[in-house]
C-alpha cells in the first residue's frame, strides 16, 4: 500500500480557458465532481484564475475569457495549454530558448511569488513553465 507521503506530487497542470469561468466552475463541480482549491477575480469580475481539484491527486486550472482581451498575454486567449512546475526555472528557460522554443511570455518574476515564461512548441501549442506550484501554495 502507497501511503500519500509516498504519492508523486503532479508538476503537469492542463489549463483552461472559459467564456464564463464562474459558469464552468459550477458546471465542472456538479458534472464532474471537481472541488474548488482556489478561484481568483479580475478587476472586471471575471475568473482570472482558479485551480480546482479531483481526487487525491488530479488538478486543473482554469480561467475565464476577459472582458477585454489583452494581446500581450497569450493565456488571454488561448483555449487550453499546458502550466509545467519546474525548480530551476532559469535553467530551463535557456534550454527551451536553445532548443528553438517561441518565447511569447519571457522569463519573470510574478506579482503572486511565482518565477515563469510561457512558449510555444513547433505545433503552436501554448506551454507555461515555472515555480509556482498549485498544489503546494
Amino acid at each position: 500500500m502507497t501511503s500519500d507521503s509516498d504519492r508523486p506530487t503532479p508538476t503537469i497542470f492542463p489549463a483552461m480557458k472559459f467564456r464564463d469561468g464562474h459558469a464552468a466552475i459550477d458546471w465542472l463541480e456538479t458534472a464532474f465532481g471537481f472541488r474548488r482549491h482556489a478561484v481568483h477575480a479580475a478587476p472586471d469580475g471575471t475568473v482570472a484564475h482558479a485551480e480546482l481539484t479531483l481526487g487525491d491527486d488530479g488538478m486543473i486550472m482554469l480561467g475565464g475569457e476577459p472582458r477585454t482581451p489583452d494581446p500581450d498575454n497569450p493565456w488571454a486567449s488561448a483555449k487550453l495549454g499546458l502550466y509545467v512546475h519546474v525548480d530551476d526555472i532559469d535553467a530551463h528557460y535557456e534550454r527551451a530558448k536553445a532548443a528553438g522554443a517561441v518565447i511569447v511570455r519571457e522569463l519573470a518574476d510574478t506579482p503572486y511569488g511565482s518565477r515563469e515564461y510561457s512558449c510555444r512548441d513547433p505545433d503552436g501549442h501554448l506551454w507555461s513553465f515555472g515555480t509556482y506550484h498549485p498544489k503546494r501554495a
